[in-house]
């Protein structure tokens, strides 16, 4: 997986292991006490998550979603999802939706000065901004998905343990 050439920013993959799913989850509840303090690892029906341990955690570390299948011939498939900290994902919803309702609450504004032949610059500034914000935090998540790369990768070996 080449994560830095991708677009999306919340990056996936699909493996399959010759486990069985009750296999997996022994593993993991094993590999939970082994690993303890660095790495958190939980487990739910047939997801599984892991995250980096609260020591080495930064506001960049990724989390990584396991969901797991049974395939018809007897393996399990394993459908894991990278994102980041659920807290931080919050945040960054809620900056988007407080950004897009001032860009469409401008807008308006601008399209009823400019039906009035009213001026309606200041306006457009306002919405340029916003669209400036946009664009900062598109590079804000870029930047941090890229600094949690090395922790992804870290994930990922412990998904190779697990299976």
């Amino acid at each position: 997986m080449e994560p830095v050439k991708e677009l999306k920013l919340r990056l996936r993959f699909y493996r399959t292991s010759p486990k069985s799913i009750a296999t997996i989850k022994q593993e993991c509840e094993l590999l939970k006490l082994e690993l303890a303090p660095d790495y958190h690892i939980k487990t739910l029906d047939n997801h599984i998550w892991l995250s980096i341990g609260v020591l080495k955690r930064e506001k960049y570390s990724p989390q990584l979603h396991i969901e797991l299948e049974t395939m018809e011939d007897g393996n399990t498939a394993l459908n894991g999802l990278f994102g980041p900290d659920p807290v931080l994902w919050t945040m960054f919803m809620f900056l988007h939706f407080i950004v897009a309702s001032i860009f469409i609450t401008f807008g308006l504004i601008a399209y009823s000065k400019w039906s009035l032949n009213q001026k309606c610059t200041f306006d457009l500034i306002i919405m340029g901004l916003m669209i400036c914000t946009w664009g900062f935090l598109y590079y804000f998540a870029r930047r941090n998905r890229k600094k949690g790369i090395p922790q992804m990768r870290e994930l990922e070996e412990l998904v190779e343990r697990i299976i």
